[in-house]
């Protein structure tokens, strides 16, 4: 079988897409990867697939650049004739679902997160929806990661019942993202690791970490891709005097977001929408407690009390609370969260189940030659 997945980044296959590529590899599939080049295609390349380049700007709205994106996917369709494809992010999952009704592919869509096309409203909100709607009639199936957003979604966009289904996420590789005692040391660590844009809470962040800036038992430390093209980026400015003020502490992306999991004494993410939050998933794998907003994709990571707490979204006063809650527990119960956060990434996330989800849809929709 020729397996084909689309994304918009070589990063988004390798980060998260890891375990279902080797999954086909194991069995002797054959798996080619379209998406454009950038500093993970070549390690993506060392696990024995194929990549074809697949230009395409992710947050752009130029009508030019995405047709010439379609055209290069059907293209590819028509020429490598593979069984069955997976697309993954909204541009790959609009245009691939398009290309493979004219190339009579059968495209497995999931929808990692509603995203600003749902948050904000505008003219450009108003396409994506309308692309929605043509193309998910082509898709042969489509993955949404939690009822929430399944339930808003096909309140916009009829479709099927039988071609729509819900993952965990992306799942969690449980053998990679193992437990770690959380440190024994003076200073509390809240780690949040994001794009920073707004939409995923990074100023409610800093304004809650502003309440504590005088307080020396506890660091904020925020990890994550600064992007200032993108339409929704907190300015570079602002994130420069949250620094020179030290209220945070700021890292580029990193790929030791395991060691700085280990380091730190709980994850925070104030997203405004989420589908599941990989990040959340990793920091509860290695047995962090969590604290998130309490929105789709958020609450089905964090449960109140259980291995965590939710707060009010848009509200740094909320978060803040929260915060001095986590301060004011004793070790032994953080540590209590702490292992319930693995307790349910075992039984409701491991990527296993994934995979296993992906199998039965490929088996059912794909004609037996």
């Amino acid at each position: 079988m020729k397996v084909a997945f689309v994304a918009n980044t070589c990063w988004n296959i390798y980060n998260f897409r890891k375990g279902l590529v080797h999954h086909f590899l194991s069995k002797g599939d054959e798996v080619i990867v379209l998406a454009p080049r950038d500093e993970y295609t070549e390690r993506i390349e060392d696990w024995g697939l194929r990549w074809i380049d697949t230009p395409l700007q992710g947050t752009g709205t130029n009508p030019i650049n995405d047709i010439g994106y379609f055209r290069k996917l059907r293209s590819v369709f028509s020429q490598e004739k593979p069984d069955v494809t997976l697309a993954f992010t909204i541009k790959a999952n609009i245009y691939s679902a398009l290309a493979g009704r004219f190339a009579s592919i059968p495209v497995i869509c999931n929808v990692s997160g509603l995203g600003t096309v749902f948050l904000v409203k505008g003219l450009v909100g108003k396409v994506a929806m309308w692309l929605y709607k043509i193309a998910f009639r082509s898709a042969g199936h489509i993955f949404f990661q939690n009822q929430d957003d399944k339930e808003l979604f096909i309140s916009h966009v009829r479709l099927p019942e039988n071609k729509i289904g819900i993952l965990p996420g992306s799942g969690i590789d449980l053998k990679q993202f193992t437990p770690v005692p959380i440190p024994e040391k003076d200073v509390i660590k809240f780690l949040m690791i994001s794009r920073v844009i707004v939409e995923k809470g990074v100023q409610d962040f800093a304004e809650a970490a502003v309440q504590f800036k005088d307080d020396r038992r506890v660091e904020f430390i925020l990890v994550g891709k600064f992007d200032e093209g993108h339409s929704r980026s907190v300015s570079r400015a602002e994130l420069e005097q949250w620094v020179s003020d030290g209220i945070i502490e700021y890292l580029p992306h990193s790929d030791k977001i395991s060691r700085l999991i280990a380091e730190s004494d709980a994850l925070i993410l104030p997203s405004y929408r989420e589908g599941t939050p990989r990040t959340l998933l990793e920091g509860a794998a290695m047995g962090r407690p969590l604290l998130a907003s309490d929105v789709p994709g958020c609450k089905e990571v964090v449960r109140d009390g259980f291995n965590g707490f939710l707060f009010e979204v848009k509200n740094a006063k909320s978060l803040s609370d929260k915060i001095r809650l986590f301060l004011s527990l004793s070790r032994q119960e953080r540590e209590q969260l702490a292992a319930n956060s693995r307790k349910l990434v075992e039984e409701t996330f491991d990527e296993n189940i994934v995979i296993d989800m992906y199998d039965q849809t490929i088996r059912r929709i794909i004609k037996p030659s």
